[in-house]
């Protein structure tokens, strides 16, 4: 193959395993959740169909985990926090005055699936 011809594929993930996850009651609380563990850096939230998020992936890093992503595509959430958030914001504010961005990811469709399954939630 030459050096212009480049195959290009898609193979999405089949499947998410979340490993723990925690229901904030609303948009401020989960910002502030974010706030606290960035240490005050900036850190992001995720938007989607009404459903604000953050998450923590397992590193590929382990053989395993390597493993399973690459066989199975497969891949592994240590953690997920999620808030209901009915309309999109670019940004949430606490009442501390910490000021947290979000980003509409609406269009990817493997998190448009994370936020529907996390809808269901109790």
């Amino acid at each position: 193959m030459g050096e212009n011809n480049v195959s290009v594929s898609y193979e999405p993930f089949k499947e998410i395993v979340i490993m723990e996850k925690t229901r904030f009651n609303n948009a401020e609380e989960i910002a502030r959740f974010t706030s606290v563990i960035a240490g005050g850096k900036l850190a992001g939230l995720y938007w989607v169909g009404g459903i604000v998020f953050l998450y923590f992936p397992l590193s590929a890093s382990n053989a395993i985990v390597a493993k399973e992503l690459l066989e199975k595509r497969k891949v592994y959430w240590t953690y997920v926090g999620y808030a209901p958030m009915p309309r999109y914001a670019q940004t949430i504010e606490t009442k501390e005055k910490m000021i947290v961005p979000v980003v509409d990811i609406s269009s990817d469709p493997i998190l448009k699936s994370v936020a529907e399954w996390l809808k269901k939630q109790p």
